[in-house]
């Protein structure tokens, strides 16, 4: 079966506003929160109560814990953005002012947390992409402007800095470690769905290893591996957030949901937190981070396609549909589809090269190799790529580049997706 996308909804809360006379939803003034932990202090372990009031006592006892260290590191962003002005319409009677053609003002809200020492703010791309202004607001009702020093939109990651001031009481997120991460494990996420500050919700772990493009539509995109899946409640508003493990630990950045009402339907995605430690330091430092790149697009291998090629039906791998003109993969000599056949009902590209194979590592799926190549290699690496090509297997010496940051442009210049 080919690889099916996750079609997800991104978690910012827009809202457009005409320039003159309006203000974002106000909530009125934060709750008091409780004193944060010190930095590294041991949390209980949570599981929900098996029985007697004990039990159920220790567990919300050990939520109030998480939620007092944590929440102070987690911030409210607030961005505007100005958007392209109306078409005047007739007025003959002057009802609208002379206010037409003005520039409209988009608002919108997310969430953040706090990274270091030095007011650095971990959000999503899509939190802060294009705004005109940037506001942050503290748990304790602090609200201080903020920039952006550095994005990734193609693995829906930004920092922004504050005022180091203004953060200097507050303790950085503790990271834990996503790749220990198991199905059944408590999920805690922390946020400001629908611009509700320090909104803290409960669930478990659903899924790990999903892929989440970094697009929109049918256009063409990048994906994130190993994104985790949960039920915790998370909601627009949400993005930039933090989902916690049982410790209190940081495991993932909430970021889009599965919904088709824009509203939590118990299927919420985390950009895994081993992708924001590899990630954060270098937009810190150059503003940017470079993502190995194969150079080209493919899909997981199915039964169907497999026997089309004469293959057996159970042979595993990634299936090559193109290959990007003097990218990587087209150097190295490896060949996309190119002929079309009816696989029920439906069109379907066959006869590229079949990826089983990554420096010996197995690759049974076309998230098989994205993972790979975002957690085990980088820009400049040559790798050993073992292929299937006509039925015989061959290895071919690759060397990755860096990842051009428009996928659009790349599926363009190739006919591919």
């Amino acid at each position: 079966m080919n690889r099916s996308k996750i079609i997800a909804t991104a978690l910012a809360v827009p809202t457009a506003l005409a320039i003159a006379g309006c203000s974002a939803i106000s909530t009125g003034t934060p709750p008091p929160q409780a004193a944060a932990a010190p930095a590294g202090a041991p949390i209980a372990s949570a599981a929900p109560a098996t029985g007697g009031t004990g039990s159920l006592a220790a567990y919300e006892g050990t939520l109030e814990q998480i939620y007092s260290q944590v929440n102070p590191s987690v911030v409210h962003v607030e961005v505007v953005e100005q958007a392209a002005a109306q078409p005047a319409m007739p007025d003959p009677f002057g009802l609208f002012n002379g206010q037409q053609g003005q520039p409209q003002v988009q608002v919108g809200s997310g969430s953040g947390f706090l990274w270091d020492n030095q007011g650095h703010i971990v959000t999503n791309n899509h939190v802060v992409a294009g705004a005109s202004k940037i506001s942050v607001t503290l748990s304790d009702g602090t609200t201080v402007q903020a920039s952006v020093v550095g994005a990734d939109p193609t693995s829906d990651l930004a920092v922004i800095a504050v005022d180091p001031q203004a953060t200097a009481s507050l303790q950085p997120i503790q990271v834990g470690d996503s790749t220990q991460v198991k199905v059944g494990q408590l999920a805690i996420a922390i946020g400001n769905p629908f611009g509700l500050d320090g909104t803290m919700t409960t669930g478990i772990i659903s899924a790990i290893g999903r892929s989440l493009p970094t697009g929109s539509g049918n256009a063409p995109s990048y994906t994130i591996p190993n994104v985790i899946q949960t039920d915790a409640s998370i909601n627009p508003g949400n993005s930039g957030g933090v989902l916690l493990d049982d410790a209190g630990r940081l495991i993932g950045v909430t970021a889009a949901i599965e919904s088709p009402v824009r509203a939590s339907s118990g299927v919420g995605f985390a950009i895994p937190a081993a992708v924001v430690q590899q990630e954060v330091p270098g937009l810190i430092k150059d503003g940017k981070y470079e993502h190995p790149w194969i150079g080209l697009s493919g899909s997981t291998l199915n039964p169907d396609e497999a026997q089309a090629m004469s293959l057996p039906a159970g042979q595993r791998g990634t299936l090559v549909a193109t290959v990007v003109s003097g990218g990587p993969a087209d150097k190295a000599g490896l060949r996309g589809s190119d002929r079309q056949v009816t696989i029920s009902g439906m069109q379907a590209q066959v006869g590229g090269d079949v990826i089983t194979a990554v420096d010996g590592q197995p690759v049974k799926s076309f998230d098989d190799l994205v993972a790979y190549l975002a957690d085990h290699t980088k820009v400049g690496q040559s790798v050993k790529v073992t292929l299937l090509r006509g039925g015989k297997e061959q290895t071919i010496d690759l060397t990755l580049a860096a990842r051009p940051s428009d996928p659009a442009g790349v599926a363009n210049n190739t006919g591919g997706n």
